[in-house]
């Protein structure tokens, strides 16, 4: 049995800032988020053509915002003016897109923690992983509690452990595959993130037994919040910020 290593993170997670109350990804999600009284944000992290690190989930601009196209194809100019909230609802019209260093800012003031999810636009993964934690050790530097990395990318986690080893790391994963221990060892990471269907009680004995932490996402029904914290897991991801009760 390995020791785990130190997870000061809160067990409950608002994913995107405040999963569907909010249009995703914006500062105002992160606002409603913490209204609820979450303390912990996951949101997505993707790289400008000119190289700015900003808010989105998406590889094209058309579903969370009224711009077209490739979204690493505009400038941080260019991206700073779409409208980020209109599609959500009226409420949120004119709602922008933000970068890393506004939500630093933002979430350091209000005592947040975050999961950086590096969300490469495709064929820009070192170039993003290595940019994203560059941008985390400085923006954060001097918090109590240091921003986690995770991806499903492992070249853009590879970047981001060369650029600055000491943030820790979490592996994304949408299945289980047999070497998972020799690709989290590689990479790493401290923890494994994954889809919760794929857990059972066992499954997370043996992520603990190997040393590693256990976040899962998204998980919007009471009740298996209540199961999986009751099987150990370390963090839950949820949408469901105003159903489910930060704890």
């Amino acid at each position: 049995m390995h020791e785990l290593p130190a997870w000061p993170d809160p067990k409950l997670v608002a994913h995107r800032g405040a999963g569907k109350l909010a249009p995703e990804n914006t500062l105002a999600a992160l606002r409603v988020g913490h209204a609820h009284g979450y303390r912990m944000a996951e949101f997505d992290v993707k790289l400008s053509a000119d190289g700015v690190a900003f808010l989105l989930h998406d590889a094209t601009l058309d579903r969370t915002t009224n711009g077209r196209g490739r979204a690493d194809a505009l400038t941080w100019r260019e991206l700073s003016q779409l409208d980020a909230g209109g599609w959500h609802s009226p409420a949120f019209a004119g709602e922008t897109l933000p970068t890393l260093a506004a939500v630093a800012r933002w979430s350091r003031a209000n005592g947040v923690a975050v999961n950086v999810e590096i969300k490469p636009s495709p064929g820009r993964e070192r170039e993003t992983g290595a940019a994203v934690a560059l941008d985390a050790q400085a923006l954060w530097a001097g918090a109590d509690a240091m921003p986690l990395l995770s991806s499903f990318s492992e070249e853009a986690l590879v970047a981001a452990r060369d650029a600055v080893p000491g943030l820790p790391r979490a592996l994304l994963v949408d299945q289980i595959v047999e070497d998972w221990r020799d690709r989290v060892a590689r990479l790493g990471c401290i923890a494994v993130d994954l889809d919760h269907e794929l857990l059972t009680r066992a499954r997370v004995d043996e992520f603990h037994a190997a040393g590693l932490r256990v976040a899962t996402w998204t998980v919007n029904e009471p009740a298996r919040v209540v199961e999986l914290l009751d099987w150990g897991v370390d963090t839950v991801i949820t949408d469901a910020v105003d159903v489910i009760n930060a704890r």
